[in-house]
């Protein structure tokens, strides 16, 4: 007998396991991802046509459903922003506000990170092909100066939602993020040339993640970034 709940304390637990692992997939998603540097401003893109950019995407996963009222947007949105929200919520049912800004926030560290190392295997899923073109430019000019650049993404302090537009069936949805990072930029002798390696500073991003709201893939591509205030 004693064997046999043995044995039945190892199923358990494994099913354990086996759940834990699944949920930290649906939240981290898939990865198939002076002149302080930072990721490069990038304009928007078209829309991809059909599935041509489904495996370079920015996982944003649905949980509970939260109403455009409840929604942690900016204080100085409009009715055109809600109106977007809304739009996005009517093409798509599955669209969540709440899970869409946790995804992001993960997203946003990721490409923070995978910039400053230079990842471009972790960076070219995450990233629509005309964004990664340009952070891959940008990680290239500084390779060829010998700089390296230092950066650890201390705290995200903030997400809010600043822009919501859906035009066909594309949907975008625009995130202002509040962090504190330490940048710095040193040369090939390991000097710091820019930044300072012991100084906390506030940064925020503007970033525009879109969707194809036809989609059965559930995930987003992010399309544009910019320096916000």
């Amino acid at each position: 007998m004693s064997d046999g709940y043995a044995l039945l304390d190892i199923i358990f637990f494994a099913a354990v396991a086996v759940f834990i692992a699944v949920r930290l997939r649906s939240v981290l998603g898939r990865r198939t991802g002076h002149e302080r540097q930072r990721p490069p401003r990038i304009q928007p893109q078209p829309a991809p046509a059909g599935g041509e950019a489904a495996d370079k995407v920015v996982p944003l996963p649905d949980r509970r459903r939260t109403s455009v009222e409840e929604a942690p947007i900016a204080a100085e949105a409009g009715p055109a922003l809600k109106d977007g929200l809304t739009r996005i919520r009517l093409a798509d049912p599955s669209f969540d506000l709440d899970a869409f800004l946790q995804g992001a926030k993960v997203a946003f560290a990721m490409i923070v990170e995978a910039f400053a190392k230079g990842d471009k295997a972790t960076l070219e899923p995450l990233l629509a092909p005309p964004v990664f073109a340009n952070f891959a430019a940008a990680i290239d000019e500084r390779h060829r100066l010998g700089r390296t650049l230092e950066t650890e993404l201390v705290a995200v302090r903030g997400a809010e939602i600043v822009g919501a537009v859906l035009e066909g069936r594309s949907a975008r949805v625009t995130v202002r993020f509040t962090s504190e990072q330490v940048n710095c930029t040193r040369d090939s002798s390991g000097a710091v040339v820019e930044g300072d390696p012991s100084t906390v500073e506030t940064v925020i991003d503007v970033w525009t993640f879109q969707r194809d709201v036809t989609s059965r893939d559930p995930n987003w591509v992010l399309v544009e970034t910019r320096s916000g205030t």
